[in-house]
């Protein structure tokens, strides 16, 4: 199952203020990064593409279809979200982190759960391998309120992916991570674009820049839409940023460094 998303002349309001203005754009397969300052609407645009914000205007449409109007467990099959990671104290109550990384398997079977020994069996492998994409299955029998935040956000990852989705909208999947597992949750992504629509909001724009597609949003609007080694975008993305950051092209792509030195 492949899935594609699109937004047409997408508004969205948020307590009064326009936080998405007039945004156009088609997604499917591949790595697409959101990028942006802090208050550009990155993680209203990925709620949205989600189904979780209504559309104040324009629309949001999932294979072409209105996305209000798949029914939520048709929905949740097409696509998984992971939000931005909160306090501990949200997440998983007394749960262990295998039966964290179950509860992605709702999406398929719904409340009830498997039917019979061949569900079950695929609900079990479905597990085990997003706790190896993960690098979690060490944990199984942990429970998640005794991680830590870079460990509880792995085990939220791999029950994203447990949920077998095509499309994967993730709001900062590498908050806490340090700079091994960062590396790591890029190469996945980069493994799962080819049949995968994989949309992140980052700001680690080093990260973003590894991706094959990167959307600049600014004040609500996207200002770029581009493959991270569009000379376009890095000029874009140092007006954006305040020319707080120099992006050059290098023979791997691109690199980000902060201009200290000004």
């Amino acid at each position: 199952m492949t899935v594609e998303l699109e937004t047409c002349g997408l508004g969205l309001v948020l307590g009064g203020r326009p936080v998405l203005q007039d945004l156009s754009l088609r997604i499917g397969r591949g790595w697409t990064a959101i990028v942006g300052p802090n208050g550009a609407g990155k993680s209203s645009l990925l709620r949205a593409l989600a189904g979780l914000l209504p559309a104040a205007s324009g629309q949001v449409l999932c294979d072409g279809r209105p996305i209000a109007s798949w029914p939520g467990r048709d929905r949740a099959q097409r696509i998984a979200w992971l939000a931005q990671a909160g306090p501990a104290g949200e997440l998983g109550g007394d749960l262990d982190v295998a039966e964290t990384v179950a509860l992605g398997r709702i999406a398929r079977r719904g409340l009830a759960g498997a039917r019979n020994t061949a569900e079950l069996a695929e609900d079990r492998a479905a597990i085990a391998r997003a706790m190896a994409l993960t690098e979690c299955t060490a944990w199984a029998t942990r429970p998640l309120q005794a991680l830590s935040g870079g460990e509880r956000q792995r085990v939220l990852l791999a029950r994203v992916l447990a949920t077998e989705a095509p499309m994967l909208l993730l709001d900062e999947p590498t908050t806490h991570l340090d700079a091994p597992h960062q590396v790591a949750l890029a190469r996945l992504f980069r493994r799962l674009a080819p049949d995968h629509g994989v949309v992140t909001v980052l700001h680690d724009l080093p990260i973003a820049l590894h991706a094959d597609r990167v959307l600049l949003l600014q004040r609500g609007r996207l200002v770029a839409d581009a493959a991270p080694t569009d000379p376009a975008l890095h000029r874009a993305l140092e007006q954006v940023f305040d020319q707080a950051v120099r992006v050059g092209a290098t023979a791997n792509g691109a690199q980000v460094s902060l201009a200290l030195d000004d």
